[in-house]
C-alpha cells in the first residue's frame, strides 16, 4: 500500500493490532516447526499439519473487520484463519496435541479447528467442502434478518470443484451476505495452477456468476484489510455476496513442517522471489515507515508473543488427555 494512503487509513491502534495478529500467526507456526516430529518430543503432535507461513497477510486482513458473531469457514490450512479470527493460542495448542481443553477437546486436531466463541464455525480438509457451509450460514442470517457476515476461505484448487460454482451461483441468486475468499497460492499439493487451468484470471469466476469481485495483493496485510473494509460493509449492510482473490505463496511443504524444494515441482527461483515480499517484513516496514511503532516496540512485541506461545505449547504437552469414555460423545450415527 502507498505510504500516503496507509497513513490516511490506519492509525496507531489499528496498525498495532494488525501487526500483532500477523506476528502471532508466524510465531505460532514457527513454534510448530520447531517442535513437530523432533527427536525426544514423544510424538506429542500426532495430527498432520498444513502451515500458512508466507500467507499470514491474507488471513489477518480478511478477518480484521469481523466480529465474533460473524462466522468463518476454513480448510485444512486453518491455523492462520483461526488466530486471525481471534482464536485462543492455548486452545489451539491443546487441540494440536489432542488434549482436553482444546478447541474440540482433542477430537479434531490441526485440520479441524473450530471455536464458536470467536465465530470459527468449521475447518474442513475436503477441498471446497466448507464453501457450502458458509453459504448455508449466510442463508440462515438472511432468514433471521440479522447483520452477521459469513466468510468462506478456500484455495485456488477449490475453484475446480463443482460445489464452488453451485455455492457461488446460489449465493448470487439469493443475494446472501457471504464473502468468498480465495487464497491463490498457485499450487494444489504439487501441481501448479498453469497445469490445471487454462490461462485465465480466477476473478473471472466471480464475474461469471454476477458477484462483485476484486483482486488484492495477498502479501500486503494493509491492502487486504483496506479492501475488506468495503467488502464486509457490503455484506453486512447491503446483504450482497462478493468474491475476493488474493495471490500469495506457501513457503513450506503442502503437508508438514519442512521445505520441499528438492522435489523439483517448483522453479528454483520461485520461493526466494516470494520470500522477498515476506508479509511479516512488509507489515513491519509499513508500521516503521509510518512512525507508528519503533524498532524497540516491535522487538518487545515479538518477545512478548514468543513467551506467550512457548508457554501455551509447554502447557499443552503436560495437559491431560481426554477420557476415552467420552470418545463417542457428539457421534450421532
Amino acid at each position: 500500500m502507498e505510504k500516503s494512503n496507509f497513513k490516511n487509513k490506519f492509525n496507531q491502534e489499528s496498525a498495532q493490532q494488525i501487526l500483532y495478529r500477523t506476528l502471532l500467526i508466524r510465531i505460532v507456526e514457527e513454534e510448530i516447526v520447531e517442535r513437530y516430529g523432533k527427536p525426544g518430543d514423544r510424538q506429542e503432535m500426532r495430527c498432520p499439519v498444513h502451515l500458512s507461513i508466507g500467507q499470514e497477510a491474507a488471513a489477518v486482513g480478511a478477518c480484521y473487520h469481523l466480529t465474533n458473531d460473524d462466522r468463518a469457514f476454513s480448510t485444512h490450512r486453518c491455523h492462520a484463519h483461526y488466530l486471525a479470527k481471534g482464536g485462543s493460542v492455548d486452545k489451539m495448542a491443546l487441540e494440536l496435541h489432542g488434549k482436553l481443553g482444546g478447541c474440540l477437546d482433542g477430537r479434531g486436531g490441526s485440520m479441524h479447528l473450530m471455536d464458536d466463541d470467536v465465530g470459527m464455525m468449521a475447518s474442513v480438509p475436503i477441498v471446497s467442502s466448507s464453501i457450502p457451509l458458509a453459504v448455508g450460514a449466510a442463508l440462515s442470517d438472511k432468514i433471521d434478518e440479522n447483520k452477521n457476515v459469513s466468510l468462506a476461505f478456500f484455495g485456488d484448487a477449490s475453484t475446480e470443484e463443482g460445489v464452488f460454482h453451485e455455492s457461488v451461483n446460489f449465493a448470487s441468486l439469493k443475494e446472501l451476505p457471504v464473502i468468498f475468499v480465495c487464497e491463490n497460492n498457485l499450487y494444489s499439493v504439487y501441481t501448479h495452477i498453469d497445469d490445471r487451468q487454462p490461462n485465465r484470471d480466477l476473478s473471472e469466476f466471480g464475474n461469471a456468476h454476477g458477484l462483485k469481485t476484486i483482486k488484492v495483493d495477498g502479501n500486503d496485510v494493509f491492502a487486504v484489510a483496506d479492501a475488506f473494509k468495503d467488502i464486509v460493509w457490503r455484506a453486512r449492510e447491503e446483504r450482497k455476496p462478493s468474491l475476493v482473490v488474493m495471490d500469495t505463496y506457501r513457503w513450506r511443504e503442502h503437508c508438514g513442517v519442512n521445505y520441499d524444494d528438492h522435489l523439483g515441482y517448483r522453479d528454483a527461483n520461485e520461493l526466494p522471489s516470494w520470500q522477498k515480499r515476506d508479509p511479516v517484513n512488509l507489515v513491519i516496514e509499513a508500521v516503521k515507515d509510518a512512525a507508528l511503532m519503533s524498532e524497540e516496540q516491535i522487538s518487545n512485541m515479538k518477545i512478548s508473543i514468543q513467551k506467550q506461545v512457548s508457554e501455551s505449547f509447554d502447557m499443552a504437552v503436560d495437559a491431560p488427555l481426554p477420557n476415552p469414555e467420552l470418545a463417542s460423545r457428539f457421534v450421532y450415527a
